[in-house]
């Protein structure tokens, strides 16, 4: 089965993750980058970050151009911002329309609540079958964390 993974990464937390993924499923590997990229530190990455995600901003994204007609499992990753995904997936969502796909959902987060995230990126994609969801906790500082095995585990409760 051709599958994708598709993500957005400020920090490289989501990246990280969305590369372990892609090897082991052996897809093709996709990040959505912001035109205007926001700040990655300190006070204005939280307030522009949460700003654009409470305002389901729709930041214009570069080197966007992909054939969904060739996938038949996309996995889309993004952090937690303001309990809901990054804005570039607003764009990612207003411009494209995904159905009849497997679609899994992995998120990273600094420990919140992500229900909401997934159930938003569910609700955005209504006409799918959705094979998993999972979360991590600041993957790049958790260093002594099997992210390989807890993927492998992942997919494999995963019916496609």
């Amino acid at each position: 089965m051709n599958s994708a993974v598709i993500y957005y990464s400020l920090e490289g937390n989501t990246k990280l993750i969305a590369e372990l993924i892609s090897k082991e499923i052996n897809g093709d590997l996709i990040e959505l980058k912001c035109k205007k990229e926001l700040p990655s530190k300190g006070f204005k990455k939280y307030f522009w970050g949460g700003k654009s995600a409470i305002f389901r901003e729709t930041p214009e994204l570069i080197n966007f151009n992909i054939d969904f007609s060739k996938y038949e499992n996309i996995f889309l990753g993004t952090p937690v911002w303001a309990g809901t995904y990054a804005p570039a997936f607003n764009t990612f969502f207003r411009d494209n329309s995904i159905s009849n796909k497997n679609i899994g959902i992995f998120v990273c987060s600094g420990g919140g609540k992500v229900e909401k995230c997934f159930n938003n990126f569910k609700k955005n994609m209504p006409d799918n079958n959705f094979i998993g969801e999972i979360s991590f906790v600041d993957p790049k500082e958790n260093t002594n964390r099997d992210y390989k095995q807890d993927i492998k585990q992942w997919i494999s409760t995963m019916k496609f």
